[in-house]
């Protein structure tokens, strides 16, 4: 696979900004934002319009596309491809794990365990899909959906685009951006118009997915000032923290990834801890560790049939729309966004370990944080007769956590706690949607100009705070989540491309480690250029057939008649035209047998030789098949150095499995 020319990971000829996918996400986004504004009604009915459409129609591709992600993912773990590192062989990562974790977790879903930690599991056991409301097969179903929801399925959408890019990027010496992935695909024509527009649409999601999140997300910053301080609730006094967040962003985002959001992403989980310690210590610690387990086994019990659950008898394509295929839209229009910034934190890391790192830490810790938070709210209903809790949390999702701690000791202290992490949750999102956004605009810079991160980060904040006073944020939701029905087959198609490639690395990593040359166990002399040679020859049949019944038969002769003195019964045998064989026979154990066959091959497109349609191979073959390299060329001498040391890795194979050790 060819990559790029730059050894920087940028685009060619482009040092501090890519016009087309700056100027043309701005247009766009500017005019989005103005028809939201100018006709929120409108709009909102258009693309709810084109989400019930795609509910009822397409539903099945949402469900199975992330089905197939998440296989996908799992395989890779798991399998030899596992192995490859995100960067050179002999790179190492840049972030401490603790360090990595946080800046992951903070930038893909942190925000949103304040938001539905106690509203999700509320909703689900006040209005299940099937059962009972308000019992405990409801409340036990409620957990299992919430997990369902927040678990593993989307920690593999962000997975799979994060390890693409980083992969292509790191691993291919091609830019950090999304136009990367199809590299396979169109080749150099990523750096034209192609690249420009699938760039400009991963900018367009990240603004809105951003702008979209602030603007809701200060509904709850709000909530807990009006809790504790008494302060209103309006739109003037949102816009103003709209503003403030902003200001916060805007200053983690110029003092860089290293300067502002890893120090922030730090404190961001040292304080989510404190908060879920505090609660779990305050609540009936034993009960919500029992729940947790069980939780976590009743999760993993049902994972395939929710992941491909559709509920296609019981026809609950509402329920099915307005939950897991809300929520699986949502992460995959976040997935550009969130996938940049996971890959650009994961250079130096194999696969495997980046995959364990980010489906399974975030994961565990999300389950226990919706365990907490969840079980114990819906214990006060169930135990404790709490129902105006399930009357707030379905009238006004943004106070149900600052509700939930009015049920707590110390509540005035955990709902300022409280406030305080949703706050930096919001500037680390922000924060990190106007890095990847400047990445993007920069043709994949790992440090963009700051006037542009100054830019984006303010863009944010006037697009949230525009929106909201407009009416438009659900409108913008919606079309965000409706967006993310194209984007399903970009990352299939990249998942294709990143899989084709993974298996060239591993087949090129195999053989670099696993094959050896003869020459070097040879005392015979031969030229470098004479070896060359024979490496960039293309024989034909006849050549081969002439070598075989030459240089390998008297190789193989000349070592059975050793082998044969020193009471080996060893035999060679030509047994057609393109087959010569060695067996030596043991004893109870596995014969050892090397064969040399005439293997025929199309042509590779680089040689020359137009008048020739194929070449053959001289390929060993042992017991165990076939061991993918060619003799051709070989020297008698050189021919019995290789025989002897296959053998000799046979011998030892049967020293491990046979041999016992006496005192």
């Amino acid at each position: 696979m060819r990559s790029n020319e730059l050894g920087n990971n940028t685009i060619k000829n482009q040092t501090d900004l890519n016009k087309n996918v700056f100027f043309g996400s701005f247009s766009i986004i500017f005019l989005v934002t103005s028809i939201a504004c100018l006709f929120p009604k409108g709009f909102a009915e258009f693309f709810s319009d084109i989400q019930k459409v795609l509910v009822e129609s397409t539903s099945w591709i949402y469900i199975l596309s992330v089905g197939i992600i998440l296989f996908v993912v799992l395989w890779m773990m798991f399998s030899r491809v596992g192995e490859i590192k995100l960067g050179p062989d002999h790179s190492s990562p840049e972030y401490s794990n603790l360090s990595w974790f946080a800046m992951l977790f903070s930038a893909g879903m942190g925000i949103g365990l304040l938001f539905f930690g106690v509203a999700e599991p509320i909703m689900h056991f006040s209005s299940p899909p099937i059962g009972e409301p308000n019992s405990l097969e409801a409340a036990r179903e409620a957990m299992k959906i919430t997990f369902f929801h927040w678990g593993i399925h989307a920690w593999a959408i962000y997975s799979i685009l994060a390890v693409t890019l980083a992969y292509f990027c790191y691993r291919k010496s091609l830019p950090l951006l999304p136009r990367s992935a199809f590299y396979y695909f169109i080749g150099e024509r990523i750096y034209g118009p192609i690249g420009d527009l699938v760039d400009i649409s991963a900018v367009i999601g990240t603004m809105f997915g951003v702008a979209t999140s602030l603007g809701f997300g200060v509904t709850q910053v709000n909530a807990g000032l009006n809790y504790l301080f008494g302060v209103p609730q309006t739109e003037l006094i949102q816009v103003g923290l709209i503003c403030i967040i902003t200001l916060f962003a805007t200053v983690s985002v110029v003092l860089g990834l290293d300067g502002g959001i890893k120090k922030l992403s730090n404190a961001n989980i040292i304080l989510a801890c404190l908060l879920l310690i505090a609660v779990l210590i305050l609540g009936e610690t034993g009960e919500l560790m029992r729940s947790y387990v069980q939780n976590t086994g009743a999760y993993l019990s049902d994972l395939i049939y929710k992941t491909f659950n559709l509920y296609a008898y019981e026809k609950k394509d509402k329920w099915l729309g307005g939950w897991t295929l809300l929520y699986w839209g949502w992460w995959i229009s976040w997935s550009p966004f969130v996938g940049m910034f996971i890959a650009r934190i994961s250079r130096g890391r194999t696969i495997r370990e980046f995959l364990v790192g980010v489906l399974f830490v975030p994961s565990a810790f999300t389950f226990l944080w919706m365990t907490v938070f969840g079980n114990s709210a819906i214990n006060l209903v169930l135990q404790k007769g709490a129902t105006d809790l399930v009357t707030v949390v379905n009238e006004n999702v943004p106070v149900a956590l600052f509700k939930f701690f009015e049920y707590m000791p110390f509540s005035q202290t955990l709902t300022g706690l409280g406030l305080l992490l949703v706050v930096t949750f919001f500037v680390s999102s922000s924060d990190s949607g106007s890095l990847v956004i400047d990445t993007l605009t920069s043709g994949g810079a790992a440090e963009p100009p700051v006037w542009q991160r100054i830019f984006w980060a303010v863009l944010e904040g006037v697009v949230a705070a525009t929106l909201l006073l407009a009416g438009g944020l659900e409108a913008l939701q919606t079309m965000t989540i409706v967006s993310a029905f194209p984007m399903i087959f970009m990352i299939l198609l990249g998942t294709f491309a990143l899989v084709r490639s993974l298996n060239d690395d591993l087949l090129h990593m195999k053989t670099v480690l696993n094959h050896t040359t003869s020459v070097q166990y040879s005392k015979a002399s031969t030229s470098w250029e004479e070896r060359l040679d024979s490496l960039v020859s293309l024989p034909r049949f006849s050549e081969v057939d002439v070598f075989l019944k030459g240089a390998v038969s008297e190789a193989m002769g000349e070592l059975s008649k050793a082998m044969q003195k020193r009471d080996l019964t060893a035999n060679c045998i030509l047994e057609d035209d393109s087959c010569a064989k060695l067996i030596v026979k043991n004893n109870d154990v596995e014969d050892f047998v090397y064969n040399v066959v005439i293997r025929k091959f199309n042509v590779p497109g680089y040689a020359s030789e137009d008048d020739q349609e194929a070449y053959c191979r001289a390929e060993v073959f042992l017991l165990s098949g076939g061991q993918d390299y060619d003799i051709y060329g070989y020297s008698k001498d050189q021919i019995i150095a290789d025989i002897v040391t296959q053998y000799e890795k046979h011998f030892h194979y049967l020293h491990q499995g046979n041999s016992e050790v006496y005192t």
